[in-house]
Order: structure tokens, then sequence, then C-alpha cells
């Protein structure tokens, strides 16, 4: 009797830590979202953002070797990272790349028009946001189904050989 009442006290307590530590990961990724998003002159991601936006005049003028150097390190991925008909989301940059036919390279934001959520993947042809399940074309960022009624703003890439940079 001591050894079960013992067991039944245990497992509510468990759930109980997984359930707060869950919570507790929730409002992490929650606070992160907003945070950066209302302290962007602030973060430390948005310093390197602020790197592309300086370099857009300098890539007007092509022979800018510093916008060369500045592209590495806004670099997400390789283009075999990007399955065709498919796409990838990075969260951390707030973006999402696809690949809507072989070797053509769009990239949107990763931020869902309706209510700001994040997308959370590209399946099927489509971006999805989990929150209320708008999707969007991986070809031009528009609604294809939803509450959402603008399309993803698109984001500048630079496809250099196999590397897929931010602009």
């Amino acid at each position: 009797m001591t050894r079960a009442s013992l067991q039944s006290s245990a497992g509510p307590a468990r759930r109980t830590v997984v359930a707060a530590a869950g919570a507790a990961g929730l409002a992490v990724a929650l606070t992160a979202c907003s945070d950066s998003d209302a302290d962007s002159g602030a973060d430390s991601g948005s310093g390197s953002a602020a790197a592309p936006e300086e370099t857009g005049p300098t890539s007007s003028a092509s022979s800018g070797g510093g916008t060369q150097e500045a592209a590495p390190a806004q670099a997400l991925a390789t283009a075999a990272d990007i399955p065709e008909g498919g796409g990838v989301v990075f969260a951390d940059r707030k973006v999402v790349v696809t690949q809507p036919s072989a070797g053509e390279f769009k990239a949107f934001s990763a931020t869902c028009t309706h209510q700001g959520c994040a997308v959370k993947n590209v399946a099927d042809g489509v971006i999805n946001c989990p929150c209320h399940n708008s999707n969007f074309s991986i070809a031009d960022g528009s609604v294809q189904s939803g509450p959402a009624r603008e399309p993803l703003p698109a984001v500048e890439i630079a496809v250099d050989g196999e590397s897929i940079s931010l602009v």
C-alpha cells in the first residue's frame, strides 16, 4: 500500500514537471519571437540584418568587393539543402527559402501575414502556418488557403554557385 501511494504521488509530480517544462519552453519561444520584433535595433541578429541593408546600395555598384565579403556572413544554405518542389524554414533568420522548380530559388518572410505567427514548414508545394492553417505558394508567396489575405513578402537572396545567401 505504501509503495502504491508512492507511485501515484510520483506520477502527477512527474506530469506536472513535464508540463511546466513544456510551458516554460513555449514561453521562451514566444518571448524570443516578440522580443526580436520589438527590439530590432538591439538584437544581435538584427545587427547582421542591418549589414545587408548597408550592402544593398553597394550591390548596385557591382564592383564592390565589400558586397562579396558580406554575402558569406549571411549564408543560409546550399542549393542541395533546398528540396525541389519544397523549401526550408530558417526560423532564426525569419525566412523561408523554396525551390519551386529545379534551380529556381525564392525566399519569403517566415512571418504569417494573418497574425504574425512563424510559418512552420513546407510540404506539398505550400508554406504552412500552424497557428490558423494559412498556406502560401512556394512560387510567389501568394495565399493558397486559410484566414491570411496577404501574401508572404518576398525576401531578396543571392545564389552564387551552390551557396544561397541573404542580400
